[in-house]
């Protein structure tokens, strides 16, 4: 009682609540509650619910905090990158990154350095978490790792006052890994706030970002026949002779946000806003060696070299918007200024590698968001810039959603994309000499994709949906670690589903993708097949006090002539003429998962099948997945 009427004194807010005897929890509200104290007095207690805890990016709608125990939030708090990873592979050490094994383009890496093993746990402008909570509020998500170390993501939230919040996050990770020369160590910072006038006239967003991926590299397994001998001797993976040591690659990201939108006019009454939006981003990737090993990178050396590779991008973005903001209409359209550099630290002049671009880009954005009649959705976005060094781009975005019958949703897209060759792709600079490119004049690589997706609530809760992708001047690495372009069109169709069917307190989630390359097949060499199973209990437990899941889940993919990977680039390369095949391997898990309040505890036997098995199974020709292992992770949410 005393805390809540600190809550009270300090905050002031909560005007519009309900007054309740707090003697008739019947009448109680899921909204913020006034309690009458049963005295009479001028005293009023405010007893906050889970509704007044919200969060949101910076375009969403605000949402509810998170603290439900349903099964798909386990296949997320449980990876390292906080995302479902269904449609990749993981490497045998916690922060190593991922192989993808479905076509994904990810807008990230448009217009700057970004290598694809770097990406998957990067946060982008549009991924800020901004928050609006009563009470001060912490957040912590752990799980261990591989041998030594673990992972940690904590989150510290707190309103000042009705109309300022402010957040920090920290994420650190460290596993040193089962095999020799595999660390993992990454971390970012996150400084977030989000304010709003009294009059609702004025509403800024501001963030900073400074993240690492850091990776030992090892090239992988030096002997694949002792790997598959079964060998006891080798049940000790340190045992095992990789093909590098003394290898290290680095990622660096850092960016600082500032939006803010201003309305001229009564808010209310005319939903018209002034938006000014200013960032600036730099990127910065690094190669380092004690020792030269021309052997495993099939090269001669170049004399008086340096031992390291170091790329860097900068983007200077500036974009003023006139914007409606209406419930059914929203339309903003705005001009943008970019200032982007790339620069390669250790140009080598000899072979004509250049070390600096540089250009001013302008362009227009708008977005577009329709509702009508609480069954019709549409979402468009579109970007154009022009620059006179990396070219012309083009990017939109189209979403139709609509609810022919009740539970029953469509979701239309078609989505375009006209952009420069991620700047991985442009140069590289090494004391290896076959490691030297420079890829002049590419073309716009050109994407485009048509699909829907169809959820039917009352059938098992299920969706399936279809993509078609269309790729021109595809952008990929041949076998030499060299950048090509296609002269002829990628085709890529992709058709899958997702479903839950119950039994009293059993339950069986399961999602299916089957993905074709209809031509060009060499060029993106994916499996065709990828699923995944999950059988499990859930049901109250220890006098409902908690609520428990335990089952087993299995993830398969068809066995595929795999793409190898390039630890100088942190890309995947074309194979050679010895391809290695990975898949055709099933990867069980077992777990147990207890809530207890807004507790959760998620203890997982991660290839299970390895214990009576040998593992055969890998991400990559020569980089094994882990071994079994026990993934313990914690989840706790405390509003104070």
């Amino acid at each position: 009682m005393k805390y809540l009427s600190i809550l009270l004194v300090a905050f002031g807010i909560f005007l519009n609540a309900q007054q309740v005897n707090k003697t008739d929890s019947n009448k109680m509200s899921s909204d913020t509650l006034k309690v009458d104290s049963g005295e009479k007095d001028s005293l009023e207690i405010y007893k906050p619910t889970i509704n007044d805890y919200l969060v949101k990016k910076r375009f969403s709608e605000k949402k509810i905090f998170d603290t439900t125990f349903a099964i798909e939030k386990s296949y997320i708090v449980t990876q390292y990158n906080k995302k479902d990873n269904f449609g990749k592979i993981q490497y045998a050490n916690v922060g190593s990154g991922f192989q993808n094994l479905m076509y994904d383009k990810n807008s990230a890496q448009n217009l700057t350095l970004l290598p694809e093993n770097k990406s998957f746990c990067i946060i982008g402008e549009n991924d800020i978490n901004y928050y609006d909570v009563k009470t001060p509020t912490t957040t912590f998500f752990y799980n261990n790792a591989m041998k030594n170390g673990g992972q940690l993501h904590t989150t510290y939230t707190q309103n000042v006052g009705k109309n300022f919040n402010f957040a920090i996050e920290y994420m650190g990770l460290r596993s040193q890994g089962l095999y020799r020369n595999s660390l993992a160590s990454s971390n970012n910072t996150i400084f977030s706030g989000h304010y709003i006038s009294k009059n609702n006239k004025y509403e800024a967003y501001a963030h900073y970002i400074h993240q690492n991926v850091n990776n030992q590299e090892n090239g992988g397994i030096a002997d694949l026949d002792v790997f598959l001998s079964g060998d006891s001797r080798f049940s000790n993976r340190q045992n095992i002779e990789t093909n590098l040591s003394g290898v290290e690659s680095r990622y660096g990201y850092r960016r600082y946000y500032f939006s803010q939108e201003f309305s001229p006019f009564d808010p209310a009454k005319y939903p018209f806003k002034l938006r000014h939006t200013i960032y600036h981003q730099g990127n910065k990737y690094y190669f380092s060696e004690t020792t030269s090993n021309n052997l495993f990178f099939n090269s001669t050396s170049i004399d008086g070299f340096p031992l390291y590779n170091k790329k860097f991008s900068n983007d200077l973005s500036n974009t003023f918007s006139l914007v409606w903001d209406n419930e059914k209409f929203k339309l903003d359209a705005g001009f943008r200024h970019q200032y982007i550099t790339f620069g390669n630290k250790n140009a080598y002049p000899v072979l004509n590698i250049p070390g600096y671009f540089k250009e001013q880009r302008f362009g227009a954005v708008g977005n577009l968001q329709i509702k009508l009649l609480d069954k019709i959705r549409l979402k468009s976005f579109l970007e154009i810039s022009k620059g006179s060094e990396f070219g012309n781009y083009l990017k939109t975005t189209n979403q139709l959603v609509f609810e022919p019958v009740k539970d029953y949703l469509v979701e239309g897209r078609l989505n375009f994309q006209s952009a420069y060759p991620s700047f991985n792709y442009l140069v590289n600079s090494s004391h290896y000499v076959n490691y030297n490119f420079y890829l002049q004049n590419p073309n716009n690589e050109t994407v485009t994709q048509i699909g829907g997706t169809l959820k039917l609530a009352k059938w098992f809760d299920s969706q399936v949906f279809a993509d078609y992708y269309r790729i021109d001047n595809y952008t990929y690495f041949d076998n030499f670690s060299r950048p090509e372009q296609s002269s002829s069109s990628l085709n890529i169709s992709q058709i899958g589903g997702e479903a839950t069917a119950k039994y009293r307190k059993f339950n069986l989630n399961a999602r299916v993708l089957f993905q074709k390359i209809l031509s060009n097949q060499d060029l993106l060499p994916v499996p065709d097949f990828i699923g995944r199973i999950n059988l499990f209990y859930q049901a109250s437990a220890f006098k409902k006090a908690a609520t428990i899941q335990t089952g087993i889940k299995v993830y398969y993919f068809t066995r595929f002539a795999s793409r190898e990977y390039s630890p100088m680039l942190s890309e995947y390369i074309l194979p050679g003429t010895n391809a290695g095949s990975i898949g055709g391997q099933p990867i069980a898990d077992v777990y147990f998962n207890m809530k207890v309040k807004r507790m959760f505890f998620y203890i997982e036997g991660q290839h299970i099948n390895q214990t009576f098995m040998q593992n055969k199974s890998f991400t990559a020709p020569n980089y094994p997945i882990y071994d079994f292992r026990l993934n313990l992770g914690l989840v706790w949410y405390l509003f104070h």
